[in-house]
């Protein structure tokens, strides 16, 4: 089969042209509610469309059985917004498959240093502060804080922080902490998987005083005595170590895991070895059950 052949295989997942729509055509599959209306997101929503117009268009599919309708299967708020705008159609996407859950299944939300390096692109190309704070439906202040998101952050910690959802405070407490350090405490985030602010707070309570912006400035923290950061500043290098060693030979140990796994599954499948274990070694009998029944369940 040629390579021209393959690609004629494949199904186009939409239609190649955009279609104006009537609201009257289109059916949703939910209602949105006043609870839903008053949430930030459709705030959001209604002040980009307000300053920029509709950038990403509504997906439609064709009703199976009545050709002039369809179905909405991805852009309910935005819908929404039109209408209390005002408007009466819309440009669609129309979709070859009517499934819906494709659109929803994996939520990708913009992380903080995504979303300072767009805001640095709109002000470089001469777009007004007011009208991208509007369009963000934020206050300028707030945008300011956004595009200022990095200074003070060395490169290696935002990269590494470059698609994780960091509060703006998170960043503001690693700005008190040297380069070094803040490499450190963004490699825990990620080890971890924990981007909180209280987070933050405890590897900045951790962060031995050299290692500090102000070194010279002590921390003071309500209700934690120097002998308890100091206490914490230890704990924390020792879990630096330790995620250390885990990071090095998580792999290798996972492999030899699963291989252990199944060899005692395979143990567990033959009769004699089963009597032979509960007539001599009935102790480890019970362990090898449970290596069984997880994997079992893992399957």
């Amino acid at each position: 089969m040629t390579l021209t052949d393959k690609e004629q295989t494949v199904a186009a997942a939409f239609e190649r042209q955009l279609i104006t729509l009537p609201f009257h055509q289109i059916a949703p599959l939910y209602l949105v509610s006043e609870h839903k209306k008053a949430s930030v997101k459709y705030k959001l929503i209604a002040s980009s469309i307000q300053e920029t117009g509709l950038v990403e268009p509504i997906v439609v599919a064709r009703d199976q059985h009545n050709k002039s309708q369809y179905t909405l299967l991805d852009g309910h708020l935005r819908l929404e917004v039109l209408k209390d705008f005002g408007h009466d159609h819309t440009r669609c996407l129309v979709s070859t498959d009517d499934e819906a859950y494709t659109y929803n299944k994996r939520i990708s939300r913009l992380a903080p240093i995504q979303e300072h390096k767009m805001i640095l692109r709109a002000l470089f190309l001469g777009v007004p502060e007011a009208r991208l704070a509007n369009a963000l439906n934020i206050n300028v202040k707030t945008l300011q804080q956004k595009r200022q998101l990095l200074d003070g952050i060395c490169e290696e910690a935002a990269d590494l922080l470059k698609d994780k959802q960091v509060a703006l405070t998170g960043f503001r407490i690693l700005k008190k902490m040297k380069p070094i350090r803040q490499i450190e405490a963004a490699q825990l985030m990620v080890a971890m998987n924990k981007f909180t602010i209280n987070y933050a707070r405890s590897l900045l309570a951790a962060t031995p005083e050299a290692l500090l912006v102000s070194a010279a400035t002590p921390k003071k923290i309500k209700g934690i005595s120097r002998e308890q950061l100091d206490l914490m500043e230890r704990e924390s290098a020792n879990l630096e170590r330790e995620v250390r060693l885990v990071e090095e030979n998580y792999g290798t140990d996972h492999l030899e895991l699963v291989l252990v796994r199944g060899y005692i599954s395979k143990l567990m499948s033959n009769e004699p070895v089963i009597r032979y274990l509960s007539h001599h070694h009935d102790e480890f009998l019970p362990a090898f059950e449970k290596i069984v029944e997880k994997e079992a369940f893992a399957t």
